[in-house]
């Protein structure tokens, strides 16, 4: 049987979701705790990968297993044998082809920018010290849409054979003393997210106007956007799935 394991992780202390040589991850940490449980060497594969520090409010996973059991119990045994900083939230058996990346339709992510210096938040938002133009960097924003090749936004070097994405929501909004960006797409590049805040911050500061957003688009090169902002304020907020992958129990 396939089944789907919902996650939600602090990524504080981990080198990103990906297992590691030398370093410690999310999906190292989960296979460890589904194979002590189960008795069996179990290998699972994300919806995505989060770089180091990047955090998920929600991801799925999948793995395959013969064995038999109560699906609540296994919820209530791997929380309590995890770490604090990541909670299982639901397990559910799918139809047998369905795969955790690729069957997901959109992934969201939300980035917190923190407006004012605030000692409870410094290690969950980025503070950034400036005057931001909120209005100028919502118009910068629209301009995301016109667009399906973000390589100018993706980390150079990466395995990935086309740069298009079809980006379907991104929007800023005020929350208390935060500026909250989300994004929603069919796909992400690698520290794509990141590089679209920095770049528009830069707008927001006036380091850049507006209309030169086309021209970083178009350029397809790293080095004419903006800085990468912070892992430590990203997380993956929402992955989305078609709605009959489920198996009826």
């Amino acid at each position: 049987m396939r089944y789907f394991i919902e996650l939600s992780y602090n990524g504080t202390n981990y080198h990103g979701w990906q297992n590691q040589p030398n370093a410690i991850s999310v999906q190292e940490v989960v296979e460890k705790a589904l194979s002590t449980i189960l008795g069996e060497t179990i290998a699972i594969m994300g919806a995505g990968r989060t770089d180091a520090g990047v955090h998920a409010k929600q991801l799925f996973a999948h793995f395959d297993t013969d064995l038999i059991f109560e699906n609540k119990q296994l919820k209530f045994k791997l929380n309590s044998f995890l770490p604090n900083d990541v909670a299982v939230n639901s397990i559910f058996k799918v139809k047998a082809d369905i795969h955790a990346r690729f069957h997901a339709l959109s992934r969201a992510y939300l980035y917190r920018i923190s407006l004012q210096k605030n000692p409870f938040n410094f290690n969950n938002a980025f503070y950034v010290k400036q005057a931001l133009d909120v209005k100028k960097m919502q118009e910068a924003t629209k301009i995301l849409f016109d667009y399906k090749d973000f390589q100018c936004f993706s980390k150079t070097n990466t395995d990935v054979k086309t740069y298009n994405c079809v980006i379907m929501k991104a929007e800023w909004q005020l929350v208390e003393d935060e500026l909250h960006f989300t994004i929603k797409a069919d796909r992400f590049l690698r520290n794509m997210v990141r590089a679209i805040v920095g770049t528009l911050i830069n707008v927001g500061v006036g380091k850049i106007d507006i209309e030169d957003l086309h021209k970083i688009i178009a350029s397809k090169n790293r080095s004419e956007a903006g800085f990468s902002v912070p892992a430590h304020a990203l997380y993956l907020k929402e992955v989305a799935y078609p709605e009959d992958i489920k198996l009826v129990e």
